[in-house]
């Protein structure tokens, strides 16, 4: 296992009580998911030395920041870090190049003009280089300020809710752009969010918050299998999440060919080649369970697996079933009568129809 690029291990007593450790690899994402007021951004402020923990350590690249028993706390502006704040935070008098180019004031001038215009071309913002931010839209905005938090070559970047302020439209655009760059970073990153499926798209680990407690922490997949965890129960649309390596591209279908356990998966294409890795998300309202293998379904994937867990649901017709595809768990929520008529318990052997 890889030395963890981040660790944080942290008691706070204020705006809430909490306490949380967790680790992160380089390169990693590490998702902190709650509802709000459950400690997410505090946690995010304390890595950046924007509030004192009471107790613990924060640690970068096996750097101490902060450790309330040997007296350390490095003052903000001595964290190596890029923090994308909820509402952007540009400064308005300022062009986009010079919003960028002010995070970069530990380089020479003519390198940071340089990089501040390298980063904006990386963030598909030719062209808006000199628009103020009243001149930008929300999801320009957004760009600006992920691209500042990059020109400071951060050891850590730090994400607010980076999504919220925008439309459903610009957000979509956002997400692909962040998996893109998310490809090309060697930092850890640490993303604030309360929508689980922007957990999905992006983290490797997440911690589950309730009101500064910590109520799961681990892998995604995992975390994302705890139906009985009301704050996921909640979401709008459970689901479950996986890395699968391409094995083939058909332009001509639209489709992209996984390898899962030995077994095809097809999934919508993207711009990925063979034997590269990507996130796949499955909704759990596009997993249809049969005991049988059947025939003559426009459905493509049939995925042989077996029941793990049956887990409740708080209404009264609805189970989520969880099925092991091999190392991969996906969730399908189906009636009591069908769990009934179709005599599933945990082993059972199915098929995950998607």
């Amino acid at each position: 296992m890889p030395e963890p690029a981040l660790l944080i291990d942290i008691a706070l007593r204020e705006p809430l009580p909490l306490r949380i450790a967790v680790s992160c690899p380089p390169g990693g994402t590490l998702a902190l998911f709650g509802a709000s007021g459950s400690g997410k951004t505090s946690t995010l402020r304390a890595v950046a030395g924007l509030c004192r923990p009471s107790e613990g350590r924060i640690c970068v690249n096996g750097a101490t920041w902060f450790d309330a028993g040997a007296g350390i706390d490095l003052p903000p502006h001595r964290r190596s870090v890029g923090y994308v704040f909820q509402e952007y935070a540009l400064f308005p008098h300022l062009s986009a190049l010079d919003n960028v180019r002010l995070a970069a004031r530990h380089l020479p001038a003519r390198r940071r003009t340089a990089l501040a215009a390298e980063l904006l071309a990386r963030l598909h913002l030719q062209g808006c280089e000199h628009r103020r931010p009243g001149e930008l839209s929300g999801g320009q905005r957004q760009r600006v300020a992920m691209a500042r938090a990059l020109a400071r070559e951060p050891q850590v970047l730090l994400l607010d809710e980076p999504f919220s302020a925008v439309d459903a439209a610009v957000r979509r655009t956002l997400y692909r752009e962040l998996i893109e760059l998310r490809r090309t970073l060697s930092i850890p990153i640490v993303l604030v969010t309360h929508d689980f499926n922007e957990v999905l798209r992006f983290a490797d680990t997440v911690v589950v918050l309730e009101r500064g407690a910590v109520v799961a922490c681990g892998p995604v997949n995992e975390v994302a299998g705890r139906s009985e965890l009301a704050v996921l129960e909640a979401q709008p649309d459970p689901a479950t999440a996986f890395d699968a390596r391409v094995n083939a591209h058909f332009p001509q279908r639209g489709l992209l060919e996984l390898e899962l356990d030995g077994q095809s998966l097809l999934v919508p294409a993207v711009d990925a080649a063979p034997g590269m890795s990507v996130r796949v998300r499955v909704a759990a309202r596009d997993v249809v369970l049969a005991t049988e293998n059947p025939r003559g379904l426009s459905i493509h994937n049939r995925l042989a697996g077996r029941v793990a867990r049956i887990v409740p649901l708080s209404d009264a017709t609805t189970v989520a079933v969880h099925v092991a595809v091999g190392d991969i768990v996906l969730m399908a929520h189906v009636t009591r009568d069908a769990i009934h008529q179709l005599k599933l318990q945990e082993g059972t052997e199915v098929f995950a129809l998607i």
